[in-house]
């Protein structure tokens, strides 16, 4: 989730709807300019217990950042505790348990991302290292209960535990409990993101299936591949889902306003604190009428947050985000911007990966999403068949798109080498939550300690 800081003095007072659209359009790039913006967490455990360590206790949480400040990360500070850091590869920050999470700087190619990835998990695991601290790379903690973990001192996390409650069952799960991937991309414009965007909705339940990556709960099976993807179903569902009027004749940067808009608030940033406006309208705030902040009108920075604060399968801001995996282990980090870079992002990929999902109905693609979180590649597909028919086909497409892109490594390889562990689980049919439990009940004899020493970094 977003780390904040005060805004400067360019950060306008809101004074029509015209702002707030304004906002998405400012984020279009020539096709030279766009980038990749990995993100991804990863579950910290003590190594001597597995237990999950707090924020201040000896070689815990903040221990974990200070240690990174020998990289050259700068301390980010908020109610006079370090919360995150930020440097050249982009932000370290803290999900509400202590997940750490690297938000990676806007890159050029998928060799880049590989690398800053790279980079950050030696720098994390040098340090860990000291403190006896490993990471784990799945979607949800195996074996953690919610008593069992911590909470980060980060105002806007205390406002949302105590809201989740409210209007879902597995909003907590959410925010203490899981992991992802995710890759943030550009567009050229309000056609482009349209596109992308549908694209990207559509085609997120196959994400989520290659990326499944969390069996367990509590230290047993839970019935799903992606219990992570499961949760999101019973978070808060003014604020999740599959958003069908993306796809309704007319959707552009207007739409996806109103839509925000209607999102209730969580809470307003102010003086270096967190002001609860958690249920409230952003409408109101628009009318100075915000009961939270009675009399002030939201500033450009507030509707930057409060756009952070919706969670649907693909998210746009002055980007889009593709939201739909699970956290897995390094060649899944590099494998996912590979899988949507080449969608999205090369040649004719675009409209080829269009014309794969076009026919689908609202309803086919709400089917979709709901069956993927057990089944995965096994998923029914609108018209029979399922989504590992056209898994192979997709990941082609994908391919195709990165070679046409022409970024190759100093060696010479295409980006289309990353696609490979994508392309190893479509030829062989097992997800990685399979293969999790394929050793859970075979080789590991239903020890599921032993996931610790066989899937940390």
């Amino acid at each position: 989730m977003s780390t904040r800081e005060e805004s400067g003095t360019d950060d306008p007072i809101i004074e029509d709807r015209a702002q707030l659209i304004q906002l998405f359009a400012s984020g279009e790039k020539a096709r030279a300019a766009w980038r990749i913006g990995t993100e991804h967490e990863k579950f910290v455990y003590r190594t001597a217990d597995h237990r999950a360590p707090s924020y201040d206790e000896p070689g815990g949480i903040r221990d974990l950042l200070s240690g990174l400040t020998r990289f050259g990360w700068e301390p980010v500070v908020e109610g006079g505790n370090v919360i995150a850091l930020r440097g050249p590869d982009g932000t370290i920050s803290l999900e509400p348990a202590g997940q750490l999470e690297l938000s990676g700087a806007p890159l050029q190619n998928l060799h880049q991302t590989c690398a800053e990835t790279g980079r950050h998990l030696e720098q994390v695991k040098a340090v860990g290292d000291e403190l006896g601290l490993g990471f784990l790379g799945l979607g949800m903690w195996p074996d953690k209960t919610r008593a069992e973990l911590p909470v980060m001192p980060k105002g806007r996390y205390a406002i949302m535990l105590r809201h989740m409650p409210r209007v879902g069952t597995l909003g907590l799960d959410m925010m203490l409990r899981t992991c992802t991937i995710q890759v943030n991309l550009d567009y050229s414009s309000e056609a482009d993101m349209v596109k992308k965007f549908r694209v990207g909705l559509a085609l997120q339940p196959l994400a989520t299936a290659l990326f499944a990556n969390s069996p367990f709960t509590e230290g047993k099976p839970n019935g799903f591949l992606s219990y992570r993807s499961h949760i999101w179903s019973d978070t808060d569902p003014a604020r999740t889902g599959m958003l069908p009027f993306v796809f309704e004749e007319g959707f552009g940067y207007e739409r996806y306003a109103d839509y925000a808009l209607d999102v209730p608030m969580y809470f307003v940033f102010r003086d270096g604190k967190y002001i609860d406006a958690a249920g409230q309208s952003f409408r109101d705030f628009l009318k100075g009428e915000l009961p939270a902040l009675p009399g002030e009108k939201p500033r450009l920075s507030d509707w930057s947050d409060h756009l952070s604060t919706a969670f649907p399968e693909v998210r746009l801001k002055t980007f889009l985000e593709m939201r739909g995996a699970d956290g897995g282990r390094w060649s899944k980090i590099c494998a996912l911007p590979a899988l949507w870079v080449g969608l999205l992002y090369g040649g004719g990929s675009l409209d080829a990966a269009w014309d794969l999902v076009k026919a689908w109905s609202m309803e086919d693609r709400e089917a979709l999403r709901n069956s993927v979180p057990r089944l995965g590649l096994g998923a029914p597909l609108p018209g029979g068949g399922t989504l590992a028919d056209i898994a192979g086909d997709v990941l082609d497409i994908a391919a195709s798109g990165l070679r046409a892109r022409a970024e190759l490594s100093d060696a010479g390889d295409s980006e289309a080498g990353f696609l490979e562990p994508l392309r190893e689980t479509v030829r062989s049919g097992v997800v990685p939550a399979q293969r999790l439990l394929n050793l859970y009940h075979g080789p590991w004899g239903g020890d599921l300690r032993r996931i610790y020493d066989e899937f940390s970094f």
